[in-house]
């Protein structure tokens, strides 16, 4: 007997229509959040926990056992009946204590599932969150997601992390030494990231800039027991205000600063957080030191930004990508459209340019709401100068220039 399809007695939808209106939390297939506790870290961050729905539990512990350290969420927040989107670091990771946060007490709450961001209170979302949404406040939310994990090495080698990678993922060495370099709010999502790389067995370094004192660091408490708990971790706190914190004499990240860490930085992946002067700091700091042949140590950076960090292409400028970078002009196909338009700079500000309206946000690299897929042809992507393959893949608008003829599947 043939099997086909078979519809479903009662529709899932229908379902979630009518819990909706018995409990606005509950729903089979939309996944939901509800605000907890809200707790001030310092003046800086605000963290906020959630606790997830059925259908977000569902999708996210049942299938996905959780999510990787470094990874965002989306949550869609109603001001005066007016939807914003925003996307926020997770912190931490799913079964990882919260009494390691500075602050948080998670006697009053015994689930298992806790969903934790860090922000700062400001904008208007942010501030609504922080400020004036009630503890018990419902929102619509995505899934956990993101790249800047410790499955996206660019040094394409094998590794023991203890949920195992698909197999378009790529894993690091429990071997191989990893930086993490930090400034301001950047240092929120590299609590899940250490944690799970000290886990796994990695060499670890933080180097964190702030323009607080030591005291005043967030999550202090959290990175002290680490180092109690792990002989292979190292951190440095490198408040911009005091000398006597400096590496090697410098407030400013430079070349000299990352010798003084005495890393083997040929061999070392870093991952870098923070903003664009942080960003192109260290882009400079790593074109100044020797790398082996046919190999650049900027190579070896996955960058999560959470600014306008976008560093332009020639590597002895460092400028901010804008029309005074000579690029190439390619042809930009909107295959599901049937329009095509020139480039010379952004997909997103070509298609602007040429009165061809493309879905985007924060036009950073950080929300990915400009995001599709590539159908052929190559991009590179300003911030990490990483160049694409030519075949189907994912792609941000925002932050990519056609470098061929570039077909979307838009």
């Amino acid at each position: 007997m043939a099997i086909g399809y078979r519809p479903e007695i009662i529709q899932r939808a229908f379902v979630d229509f009518v819990g909706s209106h018995l409990h606005p939390f509950w729903s089979l297939t939309r996944p939901k959040l509800r605000l907890i506790t809200r707790q001030v870290i310092n003046d800086d961050l605000i963290a906020l926990q959630f606790e997830g729905n059925y259908a977000f539990n569902r999708q996210v512990f049942d299938r996905q056992l959780g999510w990787h350290g470094g990874q965002y969420i989306g949550l869609t927040v109603i001001i005066d009946g007016i939807h914003h989107q925003r996307h926020y670091s997770l912190v931490g990771l799913p079964k990882q204590p919260l009494y390691l946060y500075a602050g948080i007490d998670n006697t009053k709450n015994k689930q298992s599932h806790i969903i934790t961001i860090a922000i700062k209170p400001q904008g208007l979302v942010s501030n609504y969150l922080t400020q004036q949404a009630k503890l018990g406040t419902i929102f619509d939310s995505g899934l956990p997601s993101g790249e800047f994990t410790l499955t996206q090495s660019k040094l394409n080698v094998q590794s023991k992390i203890d949920t195992p990678p698909t197999k378009h993922q790529q894993t690091l060495p429990t071997s191989l030494p990893l930086l993490f370099i930090a400034g301001g709010s950047g240092i929120t999502p590299m609590l899940g990231l250490i944690t799970q790389a000290l886990e796994a067995g990695h060499i670890v370094t933080l180097l964190y800039y702030s323009r607080m004192p030591l005291a005043e660091t967030p999550f202090l408490e959290h990175w002290r027991q680490l180092k109690d708990r792990y002989p292979n971790f190292n951190y440095h706190f490198i408040n911009t205000e005091d000398p006597n914190s400096y590496l090697a004499g410098t407030r400013y990240l430079s070349s000299d600063s990352l010798r003084a860490l005495n890393l083997p930085l040929a061999e070392t992946q870093i991952f870098v957080c923070g903003s664009q002067a942080l960003l192109a700091g260290l882009y400079k700091a790593t074109a100044e030191i020797p790398s082996p042949i046919n190999k650049q140590l900027r190579d070896n950076i996955i960058v999560e930004s959470f600014g306008n960090a976008l560093v332009g292409f020639n590597i002895d400028d460092y400028q901010t990508f804008d029309k005074t970078v000579s690029v190439e002009e390619h042809t930009v196909y909107l295959r599901s459209r049937h329009r095509q338009f020139s480039s010379d700079t952004t997909i997103l500000i070509a298609a602007e340019n040429a009165d061809v309206r493309l879905a985007n946000g924060c036009r950073q690299g950080i929300c990915q709401l400009c995001r599709c897929n590539k159908v052929s042809g190559v991009v590179k992507n300003i911030q990490t100068g990483k160049i694409s393959h030519e075949g189907y893949e994912s792609i941000q608008t925002c932050i990519n220039i056609a470098m061929t003829d570039v077909v979307l599947d838009i």
